[in-house]
């Protein structure tokens, strides 16, 4: 169907999600859903409510990954469940876009986004304030 679906998040109703809504309206999303949720919850209902309504060509846009993922492994998970469904993920801040060539490399069977600090907690090395695995974000 070749639709853009937007997905903003933010963790406490005192935070202002307006402005992802705005970016993501700018892009050209057809609907933007949102949660007000803490990442760490697995589940959230707009997440859940787009991911039902996404079809084949259609593509789910966040302005920043950490707004749709709470973990990389989270984040991974959710490139697998969107793949075999052929709905692509694109990131705003980060350039990631899965429906390119290069959005996505294969890696052991699970799909590997590269870019510089996808996830909140990456290494001081791609410029993180000195959580995560130092070198991680190498490509190996």
């Amino acid at each position: 169907m070749d639709r853009l679906l937007g997905y903003a998040r933010v963790s406490t109703s005192d935070q202002n999600i307006g402005s992802q809504v705005d970016a993501l309206e700018a892009t050209g999303c057809i609907q933007v859903w949102t949660d007000v949720a803490s990442g760490a919850r697995a589940r959230r209902p707009g997440l859940d409510d787009l991911l039902a309504e996404a079809q084949p060509g259609d593509t789910l846009v966040v302005t920043r990954l950490d707004r749709l993922g709470r973990s990389l492994p989270h984040l991974l998970g959710l490139v697998e469940e969107l793949a075999p469904r052929s709905v692509g993920l694109r990131s705003l801040a980060e350039q990631i876009d899965t429906t390119s060539a290069t959005g996505v490399v294969p890696v052991t069977g699970r799909a590997l986004i590269v870019a510089e600090g996808v996830v909140a907690g990456q290494s001081d090395e791609v410029g993180g304030a000195g959580f995560g695995v130092p070198g991680f974000w190498r490509c190996r």
